[in-house]
């Protein structure tokens, strides 16, 4: 027996567990203000998670050493070392679940930047939501990053050492802080998410290599390999309308080179199609001038004709499938859907251009008012005001800062959903 290494391998174990317990709650941690605080439900998943595998870990470490102590004493001091290392790596793998939601929670403490990521967190929960009866929306959380892109972690997803993800961590870029268009980038991953839980990428592809089948020149083979932003798009043009697609537009206007290159194996499209879908599937949705357009001025913006011919040549024959593919995505149904049409599961009946003019109108961009309605609907209602130049960029943003806070702390506090309107003045004068 190697009582040196025995020694050596058990203070190491121990050290260990002294260590895991310096990992402590969040809610014992961070210096948020209640209203910055994220969602209860996604709090308490993040929190039962991160308990859950400290937990784990613990019994793990405290089972070696009574190991150690017992039979393993005489296993040898390469078993003995074999059996921490394992130990040791699953304790970094708990901490870096640990970091990955505190990149998330600790933007929470930011000045006015936590609260605004509480409003998000609200709009994330409300875009989730869907015609579908039984649907139940996963618990979500929003931070800042840098960069032009967003991003989501969804749920169910594998984590380091293996445990599945309690909440969607949603990455908003920071550039977008605060404008309509950041519904734009987090309802698109909000859709990444929403269709994770229907299969809606599955069973898509299933029907994209029947419609194939009947297209000798091959042009839908994009469609099958693109399908999974797209149905984001889609998400996101079904929840904010107009508000999406000129977010959309936002994000991929980059130099010509870019608009036009192929994607290759990435699943984005080519951002020149990407906008003309994103048009298409708005117009199918909620038919109306605005999107052609908005294809026209994207078209104008980068002219097709400044590309090479061969290049040219395949854009075109692509582009030419977008109405029938626009078709066959919006009437797409599943066992997941219930029997209805993907176009059913969203609220299209209350985001046609004419209907959302009338609420800006109605409305008078009143914080008690809008204080009180839907996130995704208030983002729709705003966003189509600035297309029809109703609204400035910079009464916008004001306004949107307001909200965002107006939703946080009703998130925050029942007697809120009650009095929506003193706490929105309150807000606004503090703002």
């Amino acid at each position: 027996m190697d009582t040196w290494a025995v020694q050596l391998i058990e203070t190491e174990a121990r050290g260990l567990l002294s260590r895991l317990d310096l990992v402590q709650p969040f809610v014992l941690n961070e210096t948020m203000t209640i209203a910055a605080a994220p969602m209860s439900d996604a709090l308490l998943a993040i929190e039962r998670f991160l308990f859950e595998s400290r937990e784990q870990l613990r019994a793990q470490v405290r089972e070696f050493l009574e190991w150690l102590h017992g039979p393993g004493r005489n296993a040898g001091a390469g078993e003995q070392q074999r059996r921490f290392v394992i130990l040791r790596m699953a304790f970094n793998n708990v901490l870096a679940q640990f970091d990955m939601f505190t990149e998330a929670i600790t933007q929470r403490s930011e000045n006015r930047t936590g609260v605004w990521l509480s409003g998000l967190d609200v709009l994330a929960q409300d875009a989730l939501k869907v015609n579908i009866e039984g649907f139940r929306a996963a618990p979500a959380i929003c931070y800042l990053a840098r960069g032009a892109g967003a991003a989501i972690r969804r749920t169910r997803t594998r984590l380091p050492g293996g445990r599945s993800n309690p909440v969607a961590i949603i990455r908003i870029p920071r550039e977008r802080m605060i404008g309509s268009g950041i519904a734009s980038s987090l309802v698109h991953e909000v859709g990444h998410q929403g269709a994770a839980q229907l299969g809606l990428v599955e069973s898509l592809r299933s029907e994209i290599i029947q419609a194939a089948k009947a297209d000798p020149e091959g042009s839908w083979d994009i469609w099958y390999r693109w399908i999974s932003e797209i149905v984001a798009d889609c998400w996101s043009v079904g929840t904010v309308g107009i508000t999406s697609t000129v977010g959309l537009l936002a994000v991929v206007s980059l130099p010509k080179f870019f608009v036009f290159r192929p994607s290759g194996t990435d699943p984005h499209p080519m951002p020149y199609l990407r906008v003309l879908i994103s048009t298409h599937m708005g117009d199918r949705l909620y038919p109306h001038p605005q999107w052609t357009t908005m294809r026209e001025t994207w078209k104008r913006l980068y002219p097709i004709a400044e590309v090479t011919a061969q290049r040219r040549a395949d854009i075109e024959r692509h582009e030419a499938t977008i109405p029938e593919f626009v078709q066959l995505l919006l009437n797409h149904r599943s066992p997941a859907l219930r029997g209805r049409r993907l176009a059913e599961i969203f609220p299209i009946d209350h985001r046609k251009p004419e209907q959302l003019l009338a609420l800006h109108k109605t409305w008078r961009l009143d914080m008690g008012v809008m204080a009180r309605q839907s996130p995704s609907l208030v983002f729709a209602v705003i966003g189509q005001a600035k297309t029809a130049d109703l609204i400035s960029p910079e009464h916008e943003s004001a306004l949107l800062r307001d909200l965002l806070s107006a939703w946080a702390v009703r998130s925050s506090f029942p007697l809120a959903h009650q009095h929506p309107q003193p706490m929105a003045t309150a807000i606004k004068q503090a703002s």
